[in-house]
């Protein structure tokens, strides 16, 4: 018959159990000298897209990344001690309008057409493959000397793009010099980002200069013939920053037998004022026989608690035959609601010549005609976390 409270007593611990607490006891020793990050953007976009001409398209959607790019992450770094350090960054590119994931490229190449009889390169709608790591998968050792970091990465030719655009290179404010023009082969699949990389960046105690050099790999086999050596890449950047000045140089090169190697070249310069940041880039490309030039000045001006941007970037491509332009207008503003939340407003306006047929947001609608003129218009909302 229950009477009361059974005295306390003291487990007994067996050896096994006593190893598993050793165990425990080590585990928190170790993550006492590392961290585990979850981070992310969510951006949400109204989006109004108008083309001009017989048969161009215009829509108003909901989508996202009108100001920064929507993104789910994970990032760890360990104190080895010594001034050494490992880490790892796990970065998820994300449609929060409709859930789906961004889709990745596993050999910096192009994918080519479907094949009905072996099922080779089968369409896939971008998303539905599910969440990707697609916008950055990397694993790092850093010290004193630098750090070296292995897997897919932002290519150094594509930082100067983004570093120097007042919008970023998101959403329709983005600058023409990473859209190209519409039909052009200049950037390439390697663009933004490469995979199977391995890249150095110099260490953050050079009184001001900065720099990265990274090499990748397509990882053809050797019986591909001629395509064995695409997707292999080589890229660089060195830059200054110090007080109101930051500049920088970027350049590279990526092979591909189908059309011509993709050399893709930019630099880049800003100066802040203060009362605003002014900033421009000029990039020169080729692949194959094109060759492209483009340029982009703009500004960032602060306003109460929230900023003003602008820009002007065109891009044009000399085919041999032709010399399609594309020029783009764009202003904006962001209001700063906290740390974490903003809203935000850009609208820009592409006119097109010599046979262009750029669109201010491409693949949004069916562009415009040659010669046409193309606008987009963005509200929205992005919160980070």
């Amino acid at each position: 018959m229950y009477r009361g409270r059974e005295p306390d007593r003291k487990p007994r611990r067996s050896a096994e159990s006593v190893a598993a607490l050793a165990a425990l006891a080590t585990a928190g020793l170790a993550s006492a000298q590392s961290s585990v990050t979850m981070f992310g953007v969510v951006d949400a976009t109204l989006q109004r897209v108008t083309n001009s001409g017989t048969g161009a398209g215009s829509v108003f959607r909901l989508t996202n990344s009108g100001y920064n790019s929507s993104r789910l992450g994970f990032r760890g770094t360990e104190d080895m001690g010594g001034g050494m350090s490992a880490s790892f960054w796990l970065e998820a590119g994300m449609s929060n309008d409709d859930g789906q994931g961004a889709a990745t490229n596993a050999n910096n190449q192009t994918v080519g057409a479907f094949n009905a009889t072996t099922g080779a390169n089968a369409p896939v709608r971008p998303g539905t493959q599910g969440l990707t790591f697609n916008r950055r998968s990397t694993v790092s050792l850093a010290g004193g000397w630098g750090e070296v970091r292995l897997g897919r990465d932002y290519t150094p030719q594509f930082w100067n793009l983004t570093v120097f655009d007042p919008f970023g290179t998101n959403g329709a404010g983005t600058t023409q010099t990473l859209l190209g023009v519409t039909g052009s082969a200049i950037t390439g699949a390697t663009a933004v980002r490469a995979s199977n990389s391995i890249g150095y960046f110099l260490p953050g105690n050079l009184g001001g200069f900065y720099g990265q050099i990274q090499h990748y790999r397509g990882e053809n086999p050797s019986t591909a013939g001629v395509a064995e050596d695409d997707g292999n890449g080589l890229g660089a950047r060195i830059g200054y920053s110090s007080g109101p000045l930051n500049v920088a140089i970027g350049l590279s090169s990526t092979k591909s037998s189908a059309a011509g190697d993709f050399k893709q070249n930019n630099v880049g310069v800003q100066w802040d004022f203060g009362w605003a940041k002014l900033m421009g880039h000029f990039a020169f490309d080729e692949a194959g026989t094109q060759e492209g030039r483009g340029f982009l000045v703009g500004a960032l001006v602060p306003v109460g608690s929230g900023e003003v941007r602008a820009s002007l970037s065109q891009y044009d491509v000399d085919t041999g035959t032709a010399e399609p332009r594309s020029r783009k207008m764009a202003v904006g503003y962001v209001h700063n609601l906290s740390k974490r939340t903003a809203l935000y407003t850009t609208y820009a306006r592409v006119r097109n010549s010599n046979g262009a047929t750029s669109s201010a947001v491409p693949g949004a609608a069916p562009g415009p005609v040659a010669n046409g003129s193309s606008s987009g218009f963005d509200f929205g909302m992005r919160h980070t976390f």
